[in-house]
């Protein structure tokens, strides 16, 4: 089968195109804006295609080029705390990519299935009564983002009513791993958690809320739930994935700072706070499991060593590319 991946060179595409080509029954395209795949070990592996999602025209060509069986839509603007600052462009980002993929399908008859990645941030305001959050639960997004990507949602619900397209939508929870960038919150403890190891920054981790509760899961494990449904989802279906267990975020913070080799002080700093928190969610993932099986693999433990083991050698690399 082949695939395309648009968002090949985030956080998420990468492990994705990693899962794919070890199963050995895919091969694997990616789509970015840029020229280059940002990951060395997939050169060779990967065929990447250039085009911008919001260039109606390009996004045609590259599709036409590559007729992929399926599509993972990842590209778009993921941040949170960006969506307050540029909502406009985040409403543009996360929906015409998505809206541009769907009208190439259409006039060009293609047969192409398409995981529309959204996010739990869809869910937005939790009551009580909500958890665990469902398939079911209401959509009250808090952020210009989870608005974006409900907005992307809603889009592919109706393509898929009004031209049979075959889109399954699929809503993650707070997924983590190696090589996520620094403003999600765990990458951000482990970042400077390793610079105040090698001496780069005073003993002090900044933080922002601690005592939310988040359902986390592995990235490693949510591209495997991606991967499942490309082939068993239903189409037309929605699809949580997640943990079902929340965690709190100063629980996570303790678990990084267990491993650190020095003292630290964690102070709070209120720049990092969001303008809206929700502060408990748990995802209801019984959907997934029943279609296609799918079980996470990884525990927390062993996604934060791995994490903070990245950051350690990558803040140790940008050291010695410093240095010479």
């Amino acid at each position: 089968m082949r695939a395309l991946i648009t968002g090949i060179n985030g956080f998420v595409g990468g492990h994705l195109a990693e899962h794919l080509l070890a199963d050995g029954r895919w091969e694997v395209w990616g789509l970015s804006r840029s020229p280059h795949l940002t990951l060395p070990h997939l050169i060779g592996k990967v065929e990447l295609v250039q085009a911008d999602l919001a260039d109606a025209e390009a996004t045609m060509r590259a599709l036409v080029r590559v007729r992929p069986n399926v599509i993972f839509h990842l590209a778009g603007q993921p941040f949170v705390p960006e969506s307050f600052r540029d909502p406009a462009g985040t409403l543009a980002a996360n929906t015409l990519g998505a809206l541009h993929i769907f009208l190439t399908l259409i006039e060009y008859r293609m047969a192409t299935r398409v995981l529309v990645i959204g996010t739990n941030e869809e869910y937005g305001k939790i009551d009580p009564d909500d958890l665990p959050i469902d398939e079911d639960t209401p959509l009250r997004p808090t952020s210009p983002y989870g608005v974006s990507k409900a907005a992307q949602s809603l889009l592919a619900l109706q393509y898929y009513y009004s031209h049979g397209l075959d889109l399954v939508r699929v809503r993650p929870f707070t997924h983590i791993g190696p090589r996520q960038n620094e403003r999600f919150v765990t990458a951000a403890f482990a970042r400077q958690i390793a610079r105040i190891e090698l001496g780069l920054q005073p003993p002090v981790v900044q933080v922002g809320n601690l005592s939310a509760q988040r359902d986390f899961t592995d990235v490693r494990d949510v591209v495997a739930a991606y991967a499942l449904l490309a082939e068993h989802g239903e189409s037309g279906m929605v699809y949580n994935v997640g943990s079902g267990r929340a965690v709190m975020i100063r629980e996570v913070l303790d678990m990084l700072l267990a491993e650190c080799t020095v003292p630290v002080e964690v102070r709070l700093n209120p720049e990092l706070m969001r303008p809206i928190d929700v502060p408990l969610v748990v995802c209801d993932a019984s959907r997934l499991r029943m279609r296609t099986g799918w079980q996470p693999h990884y525990t927390l433990a062993e996604t934060l060593h791995d994490i903070l083991t990245y950051w350690r050698e990558r803040v140790r690399a940008e050291v010695t590319a410093t240095t010479g």
